[in-house]
């Protein structure tokens, strides 16, 4: 552990103990409130290229547990904590989070006011940004100059606008789950297990396929269902993955949309999506099915959003956040497809929103109902 800095690309800068890696790394600095489930944050693909600030005070109270964990790999490229759990308190961590992290390359900076760093995101909007190693405690005024030439590298990386990152963490081949139910076609863009159990669990059997399946390749594996997974990055700067999903609505096959599946579907439909200021990170959104005018507490995860305004006709808008009158899902008013921006998997976060799987479920069984026309 050495000194380290939070540098954010308009100039601000935390200061922190540094934790694992001492050298500089890049992503998007954005905040996640969630009380409870860091695991399942650090192991979510939607992070990817992204430093996540944690507004809870203290994280890594329950060490690590692969079990809960929703792929194989951490996803952030660092992480900003107030204080760091060096010592877990459950009987089923496997290793505290600090080490764990640490043998993955992913730096920690602790120590950092969490809530000034929270209020700046929100007052300026998420930015890029690097943490990295202070060699020696500097007075305000050589840090100043030290950080100059930091600063210039740091502005000079990508931003996520215009990153296409689901082909990067997708899959490269199929993966099949068990299931004695309807076969799903399951696309990868930075799928959560949570997302593929629900589906298990429900009877399915579940085929995961890579980002870049072609529509032809899918529809040859006779799905009864097609699901579009959750993933990071901005889904405008992948148009080849767009055309394909509009190939998919055109089969009229039952089809789910989650995060980014929920954005790219509502590309292919003629939608069109934006970047929000800061963004949907936590276990805490209140959102309402405006069926039902139930409101769900609900997990979220998404830098970008399907603009409302210009919706094609075809759309009717289904869930709004109560937070910021975000649209949180829509359904096609004449074919079997409906989507959320939220996560129905829950992992983490309150159950409020399985049903919507048994909503899936539903539209599957009616659509296998339906009665094949015969040309005569």
């Amino acid at each position: 552990m050495q000194p380290g800095i939070l540098l954010l690309e308009d100039g601000a800068f935390w200061k922190g103990n540094l934790h694992g890696p001492q050298g500089s790394v890049y992503g998007e600095a954005v905040f996640n409130t969630a009380m409870s489930g860091y695991e399942e944050v650090l192991t979510d693909p939607s992070y990817t290229r992204q430093t996540v600030v944690f507004t809870s005070s203290h994280i890594g109270n329950t060490g690590i547990t692969v079990a809960d964990h929703e792929s194989t790999r951490v996803h952030p490229a660092a992480i900003v904590v107030r204080a760091l759990t060096l010592v877990p308190s459950s009987w089923r961590s496997q290793a505290p989070l600090g080490a764990f992290l640490s043998e993955r390359g992913v730096p920690i900076l602790e120590g950092v006011d969490t809530r000034g760093v929270t209020k700046h995101l929100r007052e300026r909007g998420a930015m890029r940004c690097a943490v990295m190693a202070l060699d020696v405690e500097r007075r305000d005024g050589e840090l100043m100059g030290w950080l100059a030439p930091r600063l210039a590298t740091l502005r000079e990386q990508p931003g996520m606008d215009g990153a296409a990152l689901a082909p990067l963490v997708s899959r490269t081949e199929v993966e099949r789950f068990e299931g004695s139910g309807p076969r799903i076609v399951a696309y990868d863009f930075g799928i959560k297990q949570g997302i593929v159990t629900e589906l298990c669990e429900r009877g399915f059997e579940v085929l995961v396929v890579p980002a870049g399946t072609p529509a032809s390749e899918a529809l040859a594996m006779n799905p009864a269902g097609i699901l579009l997974s959750n993933g990071p990055g901005d889904p405008a700067a992948t148009p080849e993955i767009v055309d394909e999903v509009r190939r998919l609505v055109e089969s009229e096959i039952p089809l789910m949309g989650i995060c980014l599946g929920h954005q790219l579907l509502g590309l292919a439909m003629g939608a069109k999506t934006h970047k929000l200021k800061f963004g949907h990170r936590g276990i805490n959104h209140p959102v309402m099915d405006l069926a039902t005018r139930q409101v769900e507490i609900t997990s979220h995860n998404h830098g970008f959003a399907v603009t409302e305004e210009g919706l094609p006709e075809c759309l009717e808008v289904t869930h709004r956040d109560l937070y910021d009158g975000c649209l949180e899902g829509y359904r096609h008013k004449t074919l079997p497809v409906f989507s959320v921006q939220y996560h129905p998997e829950s992992r983490p976060g309150p159950r409020d929103s399985s049903y919507l799987f048994e909503r899936f479920r539903e539209l599957i069984s009616s659509a296998r109902k339906r009665p094949v026309e015969v040309a005569s």
